[in-house]
């Protein structure tokens, strides 16, 4: 290995995160010690998204072994894409290494790694040598040990959290003042307004914009382009004569959030959310409303990504949905309000458990791959702890009338090696902003009563 090319030493976790890895650094070199491949072996048996891309590291490899036609290995593989994988880079490619020798063994697999970056670096003292981990230990060793170490950054959907798209504005006061050409008609019971866009007016398509104060007004963006935007006035979900339901909006971004949930032409609605503000129940009642009433939908569908529910729901007894309902108690929770009849109005003398319960499906995620949903509303809760490559795999199982919502918290991220950068439900708030069909709604305030209130702040 000559040059001054950087090499770039790759942990276990980085290629079981994601297999295309490989094929990410450009015109740089990768090296991948023998422990890695001793660890990818053990990992290849199971049903887990962990196993897949497990399985498909060897594969990838395997593929480029052999169209080197098995010679070479010590001089490296050249590391052209594989057929299927495309990737936003230039013509350049590196070459891919591997360990020379065996590791003995001996030792945490994390001081294996570690031994053959130190060696590496040592036959190679003109070049900078780089481990790439998603183990923030192993990176705080490979300092100790003078070694450079990174995070593998590849797919974050942003630099910072702080950027993510929030999914409403408030407006300027002046507002109407820098519109003065504004068109405005009636149709369907609904107040809609053309105006002329001005450069700072960043809007993007069902971005909710609010005027607070005594002209307090909220609208959505229906149609922007560079020249003009439309834009719709948003119903007003909190008085308890215009509930979804039974449940009237509390505060300003529950009221949006009704709006987009209860509208037919948004297909996939992201909520964003710490505990308490709202997600679920939100999402259930706009679901309920469109599945009883207007029979939009056949039925609700709710999945909860959970991190051991890919693992080990096989021990729990009985049927897919006795096997998920332990991990439904939002779901419970949620369904004693909405089915309450103190709360719930005149419906809910007649409605009980067991009928919204008949229209309500419990589905584990580890048999959603190779379905497609008709006419569903699709709730997927806990959608944080997805990574981009399984929330993929959810949205794309929407067929015809189907609408999927995801509701998750950033700062409730269990599974290992996510971050709020990297998390799949960050992914799909980054990528479905432009999408005239989406929607997302940040929701700030805890509903939950004053004791949580206190508690979110004080403790």
């Amino acid at each position: 290995m000559t040059g001054s090319k950087r090499i770039y030493a790759l942990d276990t976790n980085v290629l079981l995160h994601d297999p295309t890895s490989l094929f990410r650094f450009e015109e740089h070199d990768v090296f991948i010690p023998m422990t890695v491949l001793e660890e990818l072996d053990e990992k290849k048996k199971g049903a887990s998204e962990v196993s897949r891309n497990g399985r498909q590291v060897s594969r990838f490899l395997n593929e480029l072994i052999e169209r080197g036609n098995g010679h070479g290995i010590s001089n490296g593989l050249e590391l052209s894409s594989p057929e299927g994988v495309t990737l936003k880079r230039g013509a350049a490619v590196g070459r891919l290494y591997f360990q020379q020798r065996t590791s003995n063994g001996q030792g945490k697999a994390d001081n294996q790694i570690l031994s053959a970056v130190i060696e590496l670096r040592e036959q190679n003292p003109d070049r900078a040598v780089i481990l790439v981990t998603k183990d923030i230990n192993l990176r705080i060793k490979s300092k100790i040990y003078g070694i450079d170490a990174e995070d593998y950054e590849n797919d974050r959907a942003l630099d910072d959290f702080a950027l993510l798209y929030t999914g409403s504005t408030e407006l300027p006061e002046n507002f109407w003042d820098k519109h003065p050409e504004v068109q405005s008609w009636n149709e369907r019971g609904r107040t809609f307004y053309k105006l002329d866009r001005h450069d700072e007016e960043d809007w993007y398509p069902n971005q909710c914009l609010f005027l607070p104060g005594d002209d307090n007004v909220e609208l959505r963006v229906l149609h922007v382009d560079e020249q003009r935007v439309t834009l719709v006035l948003l119903d007003d979900h909190s008085h308890s004569n215009h509930s979804v339901w039974g449940i009237a909006a509390r505060n300003r971004e529950q009221n949006f959030a009704l709006n987009v949930l209860m509208d037919p032409d948004v297909d996939f609605v992201t909520l964003l959310g710490t505990a308490g503000t709202g997600k679920t129940l939100l999402a259930l009642a706009a679901g309920l409303a469109q599945v009883m009433d207007q029979q939009r939908y056949r039925e609700i569908i709710m999945t909860r990504a959970t991190v051991s529910v890919g693992e080990d729901i096989g021990f729990l007894p009985g049927t897919e949905e006795e096997k998920m309902t332990p991990w439904m108690g939002a779901l419970t929770d949620n369904l004693e309000v909405l089915a309450n009849p103190e709360e719930g109005g005149s419906w809910g003398r007649q409605a009980t458990n067991d009928l919204l319960a008949s229209r309500i499906k419990i589905r584990s995620l580890n048999f959603m791959r190779g379905r497609t949903f008709l006419s569903r509303y699709l709730i997927i809760d806990e959608a944080q702890n997805l990574t981009p490559k399984q929330m993929k795999t959810l949205i794309t199982r929407a067929g015809p009338g189907t609408k999927i919502v995801c509701l998750g918290n950033v700062e409730q991220i269990d599974t290992p090696y996510l971050t709020e950068t990297t998390s799949g439900l960050t992914y799909a708030v980054d990528r479905f902003k432009q999408w005239s069909h989406s929607a997302h709604i940040t929701l700030r305030r805890g509903e939950r009563s004053r004791l949580a209130d206190f508690a979110s702040e004080a403790l």
